[in-house]
């Protein structure tokens, strides 16, 4: 899963949040030097991150992708599922989206001096161009797409990936919502165990 779908995965918890959002750049046991809620939202992270890869329904969507784009099918459909939970939000939450991003956008201040290097080199890019509402829209995830592939030196061709989530849109969209009824009722066993 993408940013978007890793903290709304989160629950309640700011500290969890955080961890959530920054676990990516956290390597071994390096989370370890940080304060409880934080490196519970990081071992949430990588917990959604391994169910998510073994998923059968996941697994099926990155499968779609393969001949084109090879080991990065995963990051791809991470990124149309971040878009689907996006563009049915109010399916998920009763706060809408903008108010949801502005809230975690806030949130990454006020936990700056936790935060990695990596996120606050990303947290003036994605507050100014709201990254997490602008995934509801394919031009949003377009951008994202462009983004990866200039960042892959072009040798991924995901800047093509939005025009294969057009021509099976329904079917992704689909197995989207089979997929995440199941890593919703995983990540809140997750956090209560935690």
């Amino acid at each position: 899963m993408n940013f978007l779908a890793h903290i709304y995965l989160s629950g309640d918890d700011p500290g969890i949040t955080v961890g959530n959002f920054m676990a990516d750049s956290i390597r071994g046991r390096k989370y370890l030097n940080y304060p409880e809620p934080i490196k519970n939202g990081i071992l949430l992270h990588r917990a959604i991150d391994t169910y998510t890869d073994k998923h059968h329904v996941f697994r099926q969507s990155t499968k779609r992708l393969h001949a084109n784009y090879s080991h990065y099918s995963g990051v791809i459909v991470d990124i149309y599922y971040d878009h689907f939970l996006a563009a049915n939000w109010s399916r998920y939450s009763e706060i809408p989206l903008e108010e949801f991003a502005g809230s975690f956008y806030r949130l990454l201040q006020e936990y700056e001096d936790w935060l990695t290097s990596q996120a606050k080199r990303m947290m003036p890019y994605m507050i100014a161009d709201d990254w997490l509402s602008s995934y509801a829209h394919l031009e949003g995830i377009e951008k994202v797409f462009q983004g990866l592939n200039r960042r892959t030196a072009y040798k991924s061709g995901m800047n093509h990936a939005t025009e294969d989530l057009r021509a099976h849109y329904d079917l992704f969209e689909q197995e989207f919502f089979e997929f995440f009824e199941d890593l919703q009722a995983y990540s809140q066993e997750f956090r209560k165990n935690l």
